[in-house]
């Protein structure tokens, strides 16, 4: 059925909302990581079991998308209940249903345990996790059937683009987006008003808009959950801007290896076209859009603007100079905006609850909220949305729970491969687009990797160094043989084989390829070697003058030996050794022949008396 006014789609809104709030819901997180812990069997044994109990209409079963605590998978939550299941296996779900949705007993050893306390949760909201966090982006996360789009408008899904279409002009929606201060989501956040603006006030008949899903930073999935739990979201984000800007035709641009992501997608649009919000004559008026999907073929740099635009015009993605500005000349050659996934799925919210809330929360800089993935050596690894300002330190101890005992936590890496490196010194840095800036990290798109103190900063920055030089598209000389030059610094560095002056030089080079480099990937690249060598200098100068890793990772400067008054001679380190390197007898110490050891550390880690050591 097409929705041609607004009238009919607040209507069908309350319908739909009357309908679903009468009959119990058992809710499935179908995000990727819950699926890869087997979500998919626990939402399949549900289906079977209340159809084998004759309750198939009595209950509605949906698979949402990424709840967020992805360290306690698979998840489930319960309406009207209000109870909260983590860890989730299939064999628990007859329990579930007999037990919590029959008779209301809550089974407490599927509510998630806060570790410092020992309290366990029942709702959501009570978990430490949730707490400090402000959902708006995720907000419907964990609520919604994402390939349903009555779900969508069930919660008010469509009503801002309505509102937009039938009572607002492009040129008052820009002005609340302006106000809203939002800025963009996917990088250094330029503000999101002034580009959608400059699009408008570009000459041509022809525009586009598109949406930049290509998340290539290790360890970040904050628009894959978006755009696999509530693609309606990002696709009535892109249509409110496409109104704003007068374009008439959007691209959301896509990473293949989103396979869960560009399916969702691919419904939501189909969807979205029988409802009649894509498509000729939108909720009656004037204006005609739609949308389609360009799988991108895995290039990190196809991340920045310039290099976007050539890969969905089908070329190499190879960045260009600018200007001209992708707002002035972009796909074709025709003026486009490009947002990022988290940008597009702020605009509805703005729309519906006012600029002046929006910009309410967050800085006087930086307004509103930003998701992160939070990954690494952290309690609650999984997705987060936060207000804008919030510490750093908030944000890995309160909500990530710190370092799982007894490890300490050494730094976090934020704003993805491009970002910096921060040591605990620096956790009561506002989260911010400034203060991040000044600290010699970035915003990014909302990559953070916690690091504890078995971390090697020189070996954590060889790691992002080898990825960015072979994900550099290679087009200007400073990126393709400045941050090869870097990583071979670094590999020497690692190896014992450098002296003082390749740490200058290093330090030196860096400088130079921030400073020369066409595009963001190389202006950005040696940000890690930057900032480990601004906070973890000592490291550096260990690894050179004493020829020594202080964190014990870099093999070629470590020996592993056992402490023969520690050793049982268990023979639990002899048996796994690769390398047959350790000798000894059973109730004797042992000793690891140097000559054949390779360090791989499998002693070390399966020894249960700390015997093997780290020199």
């Amino acid at each position: 059925m097409k929705i041609r006014t607004l009238e009919q789609l607040r209507a069908l809104a309350e319908e739909l909302r009357a309908a679903r709030d009468h009959r119990p819901c058992v809710r499935v997180c179908g995000g990727t990581g819950c699926r890869a812990r087997g979500s998919e069997e626990v939402l399949a044994r549900f289906k079977t079991l209340l159809q084998e109990m004759g309750l198939t209409e009595a209950v509605d079963v949906k698979f949402t998308g990424c709840h967020g605590l992805c360290e306690r998978g698979p998840l489930v939550s319960l309406a009207p209940q209000e109870v909260f299941y983590q860890g989730v296996e299939a064999d628990d779900v007859r329990a579930i249903v007999t037990e919590t949705l029959a008779r209301g007993t809550v089974i407490d050893r599927l509510l998630a345990q806060d570790p410092r306390t020992g309290k366990r949760a029942r709702r959501e909201q009570e978990i430490p996790f949730y707490q400090r966090q402000h959902r708006l982006v995720l907000r419907f996360n964990g609520l919604l059937d994402p390939t349903d789009i009555r779900d969508y408008i069930a919660l008010g899904g469509y009503q801002a683009l309505g509102t937009a279409l039938t009572r607002l002009t492009p040129e008052a929606v820009i002005e609340l987006i302006e106000r809203s201060g939002l800025r963009g989501r996917g990088g250094a956040g330029f503000p999101t008003g002034k580009k959608w603006r400059m699009a408008r006030a570009a000459p041509g008949s022809r525009k586009y808009v598109i949406c930049n899903g290509d998340e290539g930073d290790p360890g970040a999935f904050m628009d894959r959950s978006v755009l696999e739990g509530n693609p309606h979201s990002v696709i009535e984000g892109m249509i409110i801007g496409a109104y704003a800007v007068g374009a008439t035709q959007g691209i959301i641009y896509v990473r293949e290896e989103y396979p869960l992501a560009v399916q969702t997608l691919e419904i939501a649009l189909a969807q979205a076209r029988d409802s009649g919000f894509l498509g000729k004559e939108i909720f009656d008026s004037p204006f005609s859009f739609d949308i389609e999907i360009v799988r991108g073929a895995g290039a990190f740099v196809a991340g920045e603007e310039t290099a976007l635009i050539a890969a969905v015009e089908g070329r190499v993605s190879e960045p260009r100079q600018r200007p001209p500005y992708p707002v002035q000349r972009g796909v074709w050659g025709y003026p486009t905006v490009i947002n990022n996934v988290e940008t597009w799925a702020n605009v509805p919210i703005i729309l519906e609850r006012g600029p002046e809330w929006f910009a309410s929360l967050g800085t006087a800089t930086s307004k509103g909220t930003k998701i992160f993935s939070l990954v690494g050596k952290v309690t609650n690894t999984g997705l987060v949305e936060i207000p804008m300002g919030m510490t750093l330190r908030e944000l890995i101890e309160e909500i990530g729970g710190g370092a799982p005992p007894p490890r300490a936590i050494k730094a976090v890496q934020i704003g993805g491969p491009s970002g910096g490196c921060l040591p605990k010194t620096l956790f009561d840095l506002p989260i911010d687009y400034e203060s991040l800036t000044e600290a010699g990290a970035m915003m990014g798109s909302g990559g953070l990797i916690v690091m504890d103190d078995r971390t090697c900063m020189v070996d954590v920055a060889r790691y992002f160094m080898d990825f960015l030089r072979d994900e550099s598209c290679g087009k200007c000389l400073p990126c393709r043989e400045g941050t090869n030059r870097m990583y071979e610094l670094l590999t020497a560095i690692c190896e014992g084989r450098a002296t003082e002056l390749d740490l200058e030089l290093l330090e030196e080079l860096a400088q130079v390829v921030k400073q020369t480099s066409l595009c963001g990937l190389g202006q950005t690249a040696p940000n890690p070697v930057l900032t480990t060598l601004r906070y973890f200098r000592p490291e550096y100068e260990a690894h050179i003058r004493e020829r020594r890793c202080p964190a014990g990772v870099c093999k070629a400067l470590i020996r592993y030996v056992i402490n023969a008054e520690r050793c049982t001679g268990c023979l639990a380190c002899l048996q796994p050794c690769p390398q047959q390197a350790i000798r000894g007898q059973l109730k004797q110490p042992h000793v690891i022949d140097q000559e054949r050891c390779i360090k791989c550390g499998i002693c070390h880690e399966v020894c249960q008396f700390g015997a093997v050591e780290i020199v």
